[in-house]
């Protein structure tokens, strides 16, 4: 599984996500700092990686329609701070493993993960 991790999360998480057996790159790897929502979610059609994010904007399914990508994580976690983020990201590749998702959106909070198909 191929997936870009955006710049509001550390760049630990694409380690962690590499380290995990995934292809995973930051934004700041491929110099899209700054990019747009839009043109995100258009490199990531391209190179056919799901995007995870913090950013909330995503999990607006009739603007960012995760049926004909690689899908979407939207983290909205109560804290944000780096060991927390981290923490939370190790329990998604986890679940990676068992459940796709490719054409979908996934809400990950703390306590629990909605999966919404696109």
């Amino acid at each position: 599984m191929r997936i870009q991790v955006d710049e509001n999360l550390p760049l630990d998480a694409a380690r962690l996500l590499v380290m995990a057996g995934y292809d995973a790159l930051h934004v700041q790897d491929q110099q899209l700092s700054g990019a747009s929502d839009m043109e995100l979610t258009l490199v990531c059609q391209d190179e056919d990686r799901a995007l995870i994010t913090l950013d909330t904007d995503l999990a607006n399914i009739r603007q960012y329609r995760p049926k004909d990508t690689a899908g979407y994580i939207v983290m909205r976690l109560r804290y944000q701070d780096k060991a927390h983020v981290t923490d939370v990201i190790a329990q998604v590749a986890e679940l990676l493993r068992t459940e796709r998702v490719r054409g979908r959106l996934w809400i990950v909070e703390e306590d629990r993960v909605r999966i919404r198909d696109g």
